[in-house]
């Protein structure tokens, strides 16, 4: 599959797969991948945990002509994933799942971050607002209508995710450090970051996954677009 330079594609798959399907994704787990998710406690979490797996080594292998199973992977200091060995720096990439969700965005050539969560309304809790996000921030958020505040913390919770995954540098990077938009009303942009400049480095978009699901993707540079796609299964591919 082609990737330009000036395109950022991001998948999005559901975790609830065939049996037949989760076996084929599991065949091509490295064997740590399998004991992390042997780990897990819960049934549904290790399926999660395979299929999100599977469905990114499947993905990956369509752009580099390469068999799922064969590409190695490793860490940063801070746990951000990327290619390696005979892949390193072929592709960008960065992944999150919530619910049955799991979003996997590519690029090339520049640094990516993506951030997915489920919209659940009761999770909105303004304590958890008044801890992580910047003073404007919550001030912005409590000065908003109450019917639209539990979309407004989402939007500020993934936009601020997506940011620090795409730096890198994970929660090194301090949720309060940097302001983001949030209102639903209004676009998605990064408004103050740690370093000076950096907002301009850096560009912000919404994801638009429908009533369930709030996500946010960032990258580097500017003049690039973003492609929603959803893959249904090895070989099959939904553009939209």
């Amino acid at each position: 599959m082609d990737l330009p330079a000036e395109e950022v594609h991001v998948w999005r798959a559901v975790l609830e797969v065939s049996a037949r399907m989760l076996d084929q994704l599991r065949t091509t787990l490295s064997a740590d991948e399998l004991a992390r998710a042997a780990r897990l406690h819960f049934p549904r979490d290790r399926v999660r945990f395979i299929a999100a797996h599977g469905i990114v080594r499947h993905i990956l292998s369509g752009y580099l002509n390469a068999a799922p199973g064969g590409l190695a992977f490793a860490t940063n200091e801070y746990g951000k994933p990327a290619l390696a060995g005979n892949w390193g720096g072929a592709l960008s990439f960065n992944l999150s799942h919530s619910g049955e969700l799991v979003l996997l965005a590519l690029t090339r050539g520049r640094e990516v971050g993506v951030d997915v969560e489920q919209f659940l309304p009761a999770r909105a809790d303004s304590a958890i607002a008044e801890n992580y996000f910047s003073p404007s921030e919550f001030a912005r958020l409590r000065g908003l209508p109450v019917g639209l505040r539990p979309r407004a913390f989402f939007n500020c919770w993934t936009r601020k995710e997506a940011y620090i995954k795409a730096r890198g540098m994970g929660l090194a990077i301090p949720l309060d450090s940097f302001d983001v938009s949030l209102a639903p009303d209004e676009p998605a942009a990064l408004l103050r970051t740690p370093d000076s400049g950096d907002a301009e480095t850096w560009q912000l978009r919404q994801l638009e996954l429908g009533e369930r699901y709030v996500g946010a993707l960032v990258a580097a540079g500017s003049g690039w677009s973003f492609d929603l796609r959803d893959w249904t299964g090895p070989g099959e591919v939904d553009r939209r």
